[in-house]
């Protein structure tokens, strides 16, 4: 067996397949963010972005499914991961102190999967339309697909924003442990800067929280309406 086929079944494979897959997802979902609040500069800055990312055709889909893969590779890592630590611990500790470990660390596996369904229903009622098939059929005056309109009228049902801020609650448990977590894994540490890398993991999963609740906020709210 080849020394990378091994790394790759070893559990410090599969940390570095998690802090390399979690990277590149963190860096989409931040970049998802940018582009969603633009629909507090309005219609026209909303719909003019999906738009522009809808011309993209091939690249675009490229895109879509070189991020499924991503995300399939960051899950089946951490599963593994799981199933290698269980494998090493088979009977349960007698007493549990979680003194060292946080809660958002003790659970990431949980509120991973957790946050997966999330993405699953998110993909089948906003871009699929299978939940929601009128939404499709929304087209702006300049007939491009109406997503301000979209996004409007999906978050308008309190449930339904109640379940999303529910899910960003469980990406913000997740990145908490995982953003700090990553630099370890990646043996990225010093005394001077190790305090800093402790807090971004929790300030930014705060940032990433308030930015994503505000929409389905603003929506409830009256503060974003239907033109």
């Amino acid at each position: 067996m080849s020394r990378f086929a091994t790394l790759c079944q070893s559990s410090i494979g599969a940390k570095l397949a998690m802090a390399v897959t979690g990277i590149l997802l963190f860096v989409f979902v931040v970049a998802h963010l940018l582009g969603n609040l633009l629909v507090f500069a309005g219609r026209e800055a909303t719909n003019a972005y999906a738009h522009g990312l809808r011309e993209m055709g091939g690249l675009l889909w490229a895109a879509r499914v070189g991020l499924v893969a991503v995300f399939l590779v960051h899950v089946a890592s951490a599963l593994r991961l799981w199933r290698l630590n269980r494998a090493a611990r088979p009977e349960p500790y007698a007493v549990v102190s979680p003194v060292a470990s946080s809660y958002a660390g003790r659970t990431i596996v949980m509120t991973g999967l957790l946050v997966l369904l999330y993405v699953v229903y998110h993909l089948l009622h906003f871009t699929l339309g299978v939940t929601n098939p009128e939404f499709l059929k929304l087209v702006d005056p300049k007939g491009r697909p109406d997503v301000y309109l979209m996004v409007v009228r999906g978050f308008s049902n309190v449930a339904i924003s109640a379940v999303y801020l529910a899910a960003m609650v469980l990406l913000g448990l997740h990145l908490s442990h995982g953003v700090t977590s990553l630099f370890q894994t990646l043996g990225i540490s010093h005394p001077s800067y190790d305090p800093l890398i402790k807090r971004l993991g929790p300030v930014s999963a705060i940032l990433i929280f308030a930015g994503y609740a505000s929409i389905p906020v603003a929506v409830v709210a009256g503060l974003l309406k239907a033109p």
